[in-house]
């Protein structure tokens, strides 16, 4: 025994790559620093707090630099380099991106909604729940085990139940947050039956092992595991905000104050959708003749309901322009479903992955541009009802004119030639695939959106009810309206860019 025990040592060491976990690592760093900091600085250097929070996310941005030159895996089984928990390929990069960026516009919008509201939120608790959020959204599309992947998924959510509800003593902040709280407990507790499932099928935990056998499960067992792999997919399209499970969207989003609205739209969805090509593409691809239709499905219902759930809002007395932009969320979800869906007919199934991360930058970018627009006018009209937006160009020429560029690059329309591109992109993918009644489906919806979404954009244009109201904008909120500006802008004249980008996330 004393002779195996040097080796049997030494094979449970690991051997950590601290640069391939730099992005996420840095953030939680950060998150813990900024909690420290908060106990001892005084009242009058609490915006300090959010500035560093700034800082913290652009270095783990910045921190993925280096990971360009190739594929790097790290927390690895004894023995199987291919069975690693934590790998930053290109995917991976590709994701952090996103998510470390959106989380990046989303801490600008909240460094002016922190001043604007006089101590109604508390900064410190505020910045170490967004980055810790950030934190699990940027692990997560480095998982490759599902052990990790749930973990990941929780630590991206449990934050943001107390982001949503942190305005003390509002209501609508408390029921928000308890909504979302509980439904995603709910799909939580599903997801973790479907992966002691899938374990007990296959013996396994990691992606790549777990595609090798599941082919191979004993025919007792199959019904097992085929429950496990639809079981699985519950949580991550709750994040996504798929239907049947988006019902918490529109309340959460009008109860949580607007900057994490934004940080949900994006980053939530990078979230979601990243967990379900994990799980769809790497672990389970032998199980595509279940998920690939289900999905198919799903992908319809969500962009159909979110759409015409948008429609109705026309009818409701408070027509409220951030319950339009939830329900318009739950519309591009079915978007993003649908090439995770082709992907399950396709015989290349990356390309179709490299489609839906094109269409998620696309979106990224002019949501959060949407949201800091609607930032800007929240702080003259808490409200933020749609009416509020009529004769903003009066007040605010060029955010009216940058508003109207995000809600026709949503719309597909020029000049917002990217969203055009990548509505281009998504149908291709669902036609390529043998997905023609999903293609016509989209086509509908595309004209379904098109009557909400132009409607909004001459309201901007129309003469004001009484004098414009034309208020200082804050340097923080300037930032981020100018970035996603000039990335929109920058994306139609060369939507190429995009396309190069997220072919490579592919595996």
């Amino acid at each position: 025994m004393s002779a195996l025990a040097p080796p049997l040592a030494a094979s449970a060491v690991q051997s950590v790559d601290w640069l391939a976990v730099a992005p996420p690592a840095l953030t939680a760093v950060t998150a813990l620093a900024v909690l420290v900091a908060d106990l001892f600085a005084p009242e009058r250097r609490k915006p300090l707090l959010g500035w560093t929070a700034v800082a913290g996310l652009a270095a783990s941005a910045l921190m993925l630099l280096p990971l360009l030159d190739g594929r790097r895996s790290t927390f690895c089984a004894a023995g199987r380099p291919d069975a690693c928990s934590y790998t930053a390929d290109h995917f991976t990069l590709v994701i952090q991106f996103l998510v470390l960026g959106g989380a990046l516009l989303a801490a600008l919008l909240s460094v002016t909604a922190l001043k604007d509201a006089r101590g109604g939120l508390p900064e410190g608790e505020y910045w170490f729940l967004l980055l810790s959020s950030a934190a699990g959204a940027a692990l997560l599309p480095a998982s490759r085990d599902l052990a990790t992947l749930i973990v990941a998924l929780e630590v991206a959510s449990l934050p943001a139940f107390a982001l949503v509800g942190l305005r003390h003593g509002d209501r609508r902040s408390s029921d928000a947050a308890l909504k979302f709280f509980l439904s995603s407990v709910t799909a939580t507790a599903v997801s973790l039956m479907g992966v002691s499932f899938v374990y007990a099928s296959t013996g396994t935990l990691y992606l790549t092992q777990i595609a090798g056998r599941l082919p191979h499960v004993d025919g007792q067992l199959h019904t097992l595991a085929q429950t496990g792999v639809v079981l699985t997919l519950v949580g991550f399209a709750f994040k996504l905000a798929a239907v049947p499970f988006h019902f918490w969207v529109p309340d959460t989003y009008v109860g949580a104050p607007l900057p994490v609205a934004a940080y949900l739209s994006v980053v939530g969805k990078a979230v979601g959708f990243t967990g379900l090509i994990l799980v769809t593409v790497v672990a389970f691809p032998s199980y595509a003749d279940v998920w690939g239709p289900a999905l198919a499905v799903l992908a319809a219902l969500t962009m159909t309901v979110g759409n015409v759930g948008a429609l109705r809002q026309r009818g409701t007395r408070a027509y409220s322009a951030v319950r339009l932009l939830a329900w318009s969320s739950v519309g591009q979800a079915g978007y993003l479903l649908a090439p995770i869906a082709a992907a399950g007919y396709a015989e290349h199934p990356q390309r179709a992955v490299g489609s839906t991360v094109a269409y998620a930058l696309m979106y990224a970018a002019v949501n959060l541009g949407a949201f800091a627009v609607a930032a800007l006018v929240g702080r003259a009209r808490p409200g933020n009802r749609v009416a509020d937006y009529r004769g903003l160009y009066a007040a605010h020429p060029l955010a009216a004119l940058l508003l109207a560029f995000f809600l026709l690059c949503l719309a597909g329309l020029p000049p917002g030639v990217i969203g055009l591109f990548a509505k281009v992109t998504v149908f291709s993918a669902a036609v390529d695939a043998g997905l023609g009644w999903l293609a016509a489906v989209m086509a509908v919806n595309v004209v379904i959106a098109l009557f909400y979404y132009l409607q909004w954009t001459a309201l901007l244009f129309r003469a004001p009810e009484g004098e414009p109201v034309r208020r200082r904008v804050p340097a923080p909120l300037t930032a981020a309206l100018t970035l996603t500006g000039l990335l929109g802008v920058a994306l139609s004249g060369a939507p190429q860019l995009v396309l190069r980008f997220a072919a490579s996330a592919l595996f």
